[in-house]
């Protein structure tokens, strides 16, 4: 019996020492799957938090979609100008009196008149809202009061969404530059500049360029080209005015009038340098930013360009 017990005994250390061989190589494996499940889990989380859209994002891919509605609606706005004016209004920066008269200012007189009763037939697009022979096309008419000379075509907008402002609204009394401070232009929906008087958020004008059909060229390297279908200086006296609220500050596209082109610029034609619309007209919001000649501008065609 005591030989048994004895081996019995010797036997059991190494019995032992073979079961706790085992338990320990499986312990080892469940931490190292544990902690690859771990690493898993965090892996999915980062991804998850990353393509949540988060809600300021959210509200930028939102307001974005509601200004490239309104200049839709524009758009749809001087289709109808265009079907009743046999053509789009012009954009040129002065007038044919050689007033300036900027292509954002053309555009509201288009689409809502230049009292924003609708436009004039006889219009010829003048500053003084004349139609160049002595006769007044907008004449100013105490309030509630409708004036004899009504044959008017539009309002293309309906005015509670065209959001039209006036230099002086925008800029302040004696800040619109060469301008009439009384003329109205359509701003966008970014609400990034102040009334003056109101202190409400309004947005910045909306630019507006036609195509001269009569020319083939988009120059980058030469804003002055007289070949250009588009002509950067339409707007660049509304430019010179500078940001709203923010003295000293320049647009980008005011600095350097070469961002108008290359932003414009169709990159999809790989044969020549063409514009996109280049038989029709551009609108072009300034966008989030309120400055013109940033990637966040917002025009009537994708802009594929990117600033360096």
């Amino acid at each position: 019996m005591r030989k048994k017990t004895k081996k019995f005994l010797c036997s059991a250390p190494s019995s032992c020492h073979h079961l706790n061989k085992g338990h320990l190589k499986l312990k080892g494996y469940s931490i190292v799957r544990v902690l690859i499940i771990a690493l898993l889990i965090v892996f999915i989380c980062l991804v998850i938090l990353l393509t949540i859209p988060y809600p300021n994002g959210h509200h930028i891919h939102r307001i974005n979609i509601k200004e490239k509605a309104q200049l839709k609606s524009i758009e749809t706005a001087l289709e109808l100008f265009n079907s009743e004016f046999d053509g789009y209004p012009p954009s040129d920066a002065l007038d044919e009196d050689g007033k300036p008269y900027c292509g954002a200012m053309k555009l509201c007189e288009a689409v809502m008149g230049q009292d924003l009763l609708g436009c004039h037939p006889d219009s010829v697009f003048r500053s003084d809202g004349t139609d160049g022979k002595g006769k007044v096309l907008y004449p100013v008419v105490p309030d509630g009061v409708i004036s004899e000379i009504q044959p008017r075509k539009g309002p293309y907008l309906p005015l509670e969404s065209a959001n039209a402002h006036t230099p002086t609204e925008l800029y302040g009394v004696g800040n619109t530059g060469p301008f009439e401070p009384n003329h109205f232009v359509l701003c966008d929906v970014f609400r990034t500049a102040k009334h003056i008087k109101t202190g409400k958020n309004i947005g910045m004008p909306i630019l507006y360029y036609k195509a001269d059909t009569s020319k083939t060229g988009h120059n980058i390297d030469d804003p002055n080209d007289p070949n250009n279908i588009y002509d950067y200086k339409d707007n660049h006296a509304l430019l010179a005015l500078g940001v709203p609220g923010k003295p000293g500050v320049k647009h980008p596209m005011y600095e350097n009038p070469k961002i108008f082109y290359e932003m414009t610029k169709d990159y999809k034609n790989k044969t020549q340098s063409k514009p996109n619309n280049a038989e029709m007209f551009i609108l072009l919001s300034a966008g989030l930013d309120g400055l013109y000649g940033t990637k966040d501008d917002i025009a009537n065609f994708e802009i594929e360009w990117k600033p360096q």
